[in-house]
């Protein structure tokens, strides 16, 4: 396999991982995480998993409307195995479940319901309104702090824009990713809208990441439409406790509105030095 050059950001392919087959995959430096060097950051394991869950006995009709993920320690940046079965088939509700495996060891597992769809507009409504600066994301300042805050090569192939001020712990994103997700493989919007759904915990920090850490141990998305993937807005808010757990919760928007609210276990603690 291809080794990895840690660092070295955009040098090895234009895509987040590699199709090898029979569920495999090569991740590249493009999902490398921010508190070590040799990890996927979660954004990338999230959207894959939602990749193969999509692409395992595909139903048009259904919608993934709700998925959890358990992370089960580092997620190595090596090959990448997802597994997924049906754990609870049905016509109109079904279960999903798919773990994904780096080194032999299990490192994320996840629970998706999909849901039959039908015609719901006349009663259509609620959730939050649309985000600032859905008109025109690309026209929103730039994260200028995005590298210093956070190092890795999955943040570097983000285009992040502020389009308001943010406090600590509260505020508003656009993102939009520089690659596909999977060479070889088409991925839907959907699993390509997850590939930033992690990012809410980093988008607005309480502490500086420097001298804090605060790694989520879990991801829930829950979906009440399929998102039109091209920017992704996040509005979040990050609340620390006083005995080291603190929560993340997000509204996740398209360009056409808000589209999914997310929530995160955080584990505090200080920095080492």
């Amino acid at each position: 396999m291809t080794s990895i050059r840690v660092g070295m950001v955009g040098a090895v392919t234009e895509t987040y991982y590699r199709a090898l087959g029979d569920g495999r995959y090569e991740p590249t430096v493009h999902v490398q995480g921010a508190w070590r060097e040799d990890e996927q950051h979660m954004g990338g394991p999230s959207a894959l998993i939602a990749h193969c869950i999509d692409r395992h006995e595909p139903r048009p009709e259904m919608l993934l409307s709700r998925i959890s993920f358990d992370i089960l320690g580092i997620i190595g940046l090596g090959e990448t195995h997802v597994h997924v079965e049906t754990t609870r088939p049905g016509r109109t509700i079904e279960l999903v479940e798919a773990t994904l495996t780096t080194g032999d060891r299990p490192a994320v597992r996840a629970r998706a319901w999909r849901l039959q769809t039908s015609d719901t507009t006349e009663v259509a409504g609620g959730g939050t309104d649309r985000l600032i600066g859905y008109e025109d994301p690309a026209a929103q300042p730039a994260w200028r702090e995005q590298a210093e805050t956070w190092p890795g090569g999955y943040i570097a192939s983000l285009d992040i824009r502020r389009p308001v001020p943010y406090e600590p712990g509260r505020g508003a994103v656009w993102q939009r990713a520089a690659y596909p997700l999977v060479d070889g493989e088409e991925s839907t919007d959907t699993a390509r809208f997850l590939l930033h759904a992690d990012t809410a915990n980093g988008m607005s920090v309480r502490e500086d990441p420097r001298r804090w850490m605060f790694p989520n141990v879990d991801l829930t998305v829950h979906l009440w439409r399929r998102p039109r993937y091209s920017w992704v807005g996040i509005a979040s808010e990050v609340v620390f406790g006083g005995d080291g757990v603190g929560v993340t919760s997000a509204t996740l928007h398209d360009e056409l509105g808000p589209v999914a609210r997310t929530q995160q276990s955080l584990t505090v603690r200080k920095m080492p030095f």
